[in-house]
């Protein structure tokens, strides 16, 4: 058996050996000093000691600690207006037991709801349930008084009553004697005795038979009224003292249930409590009411009628029913109707159950779940109108939220329905009055056959690897001689017809800057060729390519270009290409890799036929005769024809003349262009053409359709642009106070203003894209108009009011606009290569960086002698050790290699003259500025601040 000691078990468990030895003798293991042995039997004896001290020892955790921390910062101005930043830290801990003595109710006992309440301490709870078995025992003692009282009080009525009965027999007994006597006596011939007699007798029986007839009538009243009162103060006793048994009994099943499912079930009322409330509350006028046998009498005049405080304060509904208008609330769930229902004559407050006959309160509606449909932007009024509750409370439960919004500001969809969630409610991400709720079903519910079609082929890869020269050997045209630069800047969509059917080509930029490009082509394709120069390897756009090609999840054909050059090396274009997972047939993949040149037409027709492979097995279909459906891949502003967007069929047939809704745009198709240029009347599936005739320039990366009613497109249109504007300001409503303390802290940032017009939107997007990219901490680029089309009066006009530069990429301006930009000195510049761009662009804001300051030691002095003077101060004699000694030189003063002073020269001496330098080697008398606490012996090191131009 191994042993360690107690300080290496503590050192294990990481805390300290006089805290170990605690828990070793709470668990009764007796070890007195960190150097004793400790067994496994110990340790096993202390975790059963500890698991039983932290409720786990049945292995079922009982007992849980919960530590919340939250940290939040206030910003708090002080005395003299500055900002201060306050550190709010707030931690919670709450601790949650689990109790073996849990009560069991099946589910027919188990309340339909029952609200959670609040954990109460457990001494709370054990006071509450002394105190209700204190006043149990009191009433138990006060009723065996009242059956006491009760007892005595009935041998008492017993006794009364045999003495009335005697009484009553004896009343009886002299009436019937008087009789005989009258009977007996004749009527002529009474004498006066007699008749003196006579009348004394019946009179004392006259005179005592009626006292005592009322002497027990009176005592049975009273007796009667004695027991009513009795009855009802037992009737009493008996409510108190069931309220208070349940109460104690809610109390200890309190205490039996765990801390968070504790619930104070309401009492019940008594049966015959509720049988005396039911048919005398909301009783028609002139109804009787029977009264309940054991029922506190109701006051009179207020039985049966609800009180209303405003009765007593408006002479309006005083004895007038008739003027009571009915008050709905927002938690009425009678669609509009009221809870108090109207009686016989229609009056308020008389109300029947149509099932009982019996009158009802119906108390007021619990929470209802609410089905709350989310547009993409609603106002804080909108929505809590929509979820029936008031504005304050939403705005509560935003600010709960982290954000601060008022009752008429917007909100995004995404915020709208985690706040419908968390007050309870369904969100659903919809749009009641949205246009397009149709157009998917309209499209789709169009029965066509779908028939075989070409492929949509992208080419992907880094810039100069010969993408567009490879196009150009299998088009047979020069299309990268045209383009800037020798790199193609836009989309090209071209197709070819091949002995095998059909191909459509999509040549991408490769520069850094068009990712969004390229991420659109590889979307809208069916197959991608990745270029990859056999003398260059995998470059950063090359990774980038594969990323895009596997997100669309299209099969990759691999073109390893210039493979004709004689330092071309294809094994290590495949080795860098399987450390990007794009794995070769040979070595097992799915990728086909083919060796191509441009110039020499090596591989190509090869290449072709692994791309028709792919499409074979891709079985690519879609229905020809339908409404066109697809992608726009480009789109520019013509002077003379309009908006031009260059877009591609996926599905359908676009002919002249259609409907289009594309994006936020619509129009009619007056005019459609080939690739070469030429004018064509339809284009089926998997075709690109040039399209005329929309209204404004659709977004590159847009859907477009066509759709068979102008109208519906335009509305659509419209809705699209409304949404788009109302989701931007929203999210600049939101951007604005989250960015207030930045932008005033920001104070000191030099902005640089833009404004940009391309040719074509792709282009203006990327080059926009990467102007921004160029914004640092110090300078920021500030994007305030981007465009597609030339350079019009209004820019230069937004340039002057805005400070901006003008940049035309591809775009010329016009006669007005140059004349206007002179005139205001409006800084105009062109391009057509997007690095030139970028480069420029750079080098400006590297011109507004403040320049970085450096120290250049350029001479060091000893201090030989110190001389003191009465009108000048302390002159220290120096001799200069190396370098030299200027004017206009700082200084350090050095004492034992010290740092001692920093500071200024005042005067430089040589012999009597003043002046501007000595050269090591040379004594002089230096001055130091404001400064005489030096010695022999002390060094000074002088150094030159000069400033240096700083770079992006």
């Amino acid at each position: 058996m191994t042993s360690t000691t107690v300080a290496e078990f503590a050192a294990e468990l990481n805390k300290p050996a006089a805290v170990l030895l605690e828990q070793l003798t709470a668990a009764g293991v007796r070890k007195s000093a960190p150097s004793d042995p400790i067994t496994e039997a110990d340790k096993q004896r202390l975790l059963g000691h500890l698991q039983a001290a932290h409720g786990t020892a049945s292995g079922e955790r009982k007992k849980i600690t919960l530590v919340k921390k939250s940290t939040s910062e206030i910003k708090q101005a002080d005395a003299m207006g500055r900002a201060r930043t306050i550190q709010v830290e707030v931690r919670k801990k709450r601790t949650f037991i689990k109790r073996d003595d849990e009560p069991t109710t099946t589910e027919a006992e188990a309340p339909a709801a029952e609200p959670a309440v609040p954990a109460i301490d457990p001494a709370e709870l054990a006071r509450r349930e002394e105190e209700a078995r204190r006043q149990a025992e009191l009433i138990r003692r006060q009723e065996e008084e009242l059956a006491a009282k009760r007892a005595a009080r009935e041998a008492e009525e017993a006794r009364a009553a045999e003495a009335a009965a005697a009484a009553k027999a004896a009343a009886e007994a002299a009436a019937a004697a008087k009789a005989a006597a009258d009977a007996a006596a004749p009527k002529e011939a009474a004498a006066p005795a007699a008749e003196a007699a006579a009348p004394a007798k019946p009179v004392a029986v006259k005179v005592k038979g009626p006292d005592k007839e009322a002497a027990a009538a009176a005592a049975a009243a009273k007796a009667a009224e004695d027991k009513k009162a009795e009855e009802a103060r037992a009737a009493d006793l008996l409510e108190r003292r069931r309220k208070a048994e349940a109460e104690a009994a809610n109390i200890r099943a309190m205490m039996a249930a765990p801390a968070k499912t504790l619930v104070a079930k309401k009492p019940e009322p008594a049966p015959d409590a509720k049988a005396g409330l039911k048919g005398t509350l909301h009783k028609p006028a002139g109804t009787p009411a029977k009264a309940p046998a054991a029922a506190t009498p109701a006051a009179p005049g207020t039985a049966g009628k609800k009180e209303v405080k405003s009765e007593n304060l408006s002479s309006t509904w005083k004895d007038d029913a008739a003027k009571k208008k009915e008050i709905k609330t927002r938690g009425d769930t009678s669609s509009g109707r009221s809870n108090w229902r109207s009686g016989p004559k229609g009056r308020r407050g008389d109300s029947r159950d149509s099932r009982d006959g019996q009158g009802s309160f119906q108390a007021p509606a619990e929470f209802k779940q609410i089905e709350v449909h989310v547009p993409e932007t609603i106002t804080v009024a909108e929505l809590a109108h929509k979820m029936s509750v008031k504005s304050s409370e939403v705005i509560k439960q935003l600010m709960k939220l982290g954000q601060m919004v008022t009752i008429n500001q917007s909100l995004d969809q995404d915020t709208a329905m985690i706040l419908v969630e968390e007050l309870g409610h369904k969100a659903v991400q919809a749009a009641l009055d949205d246009p397009e709720a149709f157009t998917e079903e309209e499209v789709q519910g169009q029965q066509a056959e779908a028939l075989p079609r070409a492929p949509v082929v992208t080419v992907m890869g880094h810039v100069d690897h010969g993408k567009t020269s490879l196009l150009d050997y299998i088009r047979r045209a020069k299309v990268a001689a045209g383009e800037a630069g020798g790199i193609t800047q836009h989309i090209g969509a071209y197709h070819v017809d091949t002995p095998r059917g059909m191909v459509t080509f999509l040549d991408t930029p490769g520069h850094e800057a068009f990712t969004a490009m390229r991420a659109r082509g590889a979307q809208a394709t069916d197959i991608v060729i990745l270029v990859c120069a056999a003398d260059d390897g995998v470059m950063p756009q090359t990774k980038e390519a594969i990323k895009h090609a596997k997100a669309a999840g299209v099969p990759i054909v691999v073109a390893m270009t210039k493979a004709d050059k004689p330092e071309a090396n294809i094994e290590r274009v495949k080795s860098e290409l399987v450390g990007e997972e794009v794995v070769p047939e040979e070595f097992g993949g799915e990728s086909p890799f083919v060796a191509v040149s441009a110039k020499t037409g090596l591989g190509i027709d090869e290449l072709l036929e692994q791309v028709l492979l792919q499409a074979e097995v891709l079985e690519l279909k879609a229905p020809v005769d339908a409404m066109a459906k697809g992608l726009v891949i480009e789109a520019r502003l013509d002077k003379g024809r309009g908006a031009v967007a260059t877009v591609l069929v996926q599905s359908g047939t676009l002919k002249v003349g259609d409907v289009v809704l594309a994006g936020q745009t619509s129009g009619r198709v007056r005019a459609m262009l080939d690739e070469n240029g030429r004018n064509t009347k339809e284009a089926g599936p998997s075709i690109p053409v040039e399209i005329q005739g929309l209204a404004e320039v659709p977004q590159a990366g847009d859907e477009f359709m066509v759709m068979a009613d102008e109208r519906r497109a335009r509305e659509i249109a419209t809705y699209r642009a409304g949404k788009y504007r109302s989701t931007k300001l929203a999210k600049q409503q939101a951007a604005k106070l989250e960015n207030m303390f930045a932008d005033m802290s920001a104070g000191e940032v030099k902005t640089l203003p833009i404004i940009l017009k391309a040719d074509v939107q792709g282009s203006q997007e990327a080059l926009a894209a990467a102007l921004l990219k160029l914004s640092t901490e110090e300078v920021r680029v500030q994007l305030v108009y981007a465009g597609v089309g030339g350079i019009s009066e209004s820019d230069i006009n937004l340039a002057i009011a805005s400070g901006a530069v003008v940049i035309g990429f591809n775009v010329r301006a016009d006669a007005g606009a140059r004349k206007l930009a002179e005139g205001n000195e409006i800084d105009l510049r062109y391009y057509n290569i997007i690095y030139d761009a970028v480069d420029e662009l750079k080098a400006a804001m590297s011109g507004m960086l403040a320049p970085e300051k450096r120290e250049e030691v350029i001479g060091m002095a000893e201090i030989r002698t110190v001389f003191v003077a009465s009108k000048i101060g302390t002159v220290a004699g120096c001799m200069v050790t190396s370098g030299q000694v200027t004017r206009s030189a700082h200084y350090r003063l050095l004492r034992d290699n010290v740092v001692v002073h920093t500071g200024e020269l005042e005067s430089l001496k040589r012999l009597k003259d003043d002046v501007r330098e000595v050269k090591e080697g040379f004594e002089c008398g230096i001055k130091l500025r404001n400064y005489n606490d030096i010695k022999e012996g002390d060094q000074l090191e002088f150094f030159e601040v000069k400033e240096v131009a700083r770079t992006l």
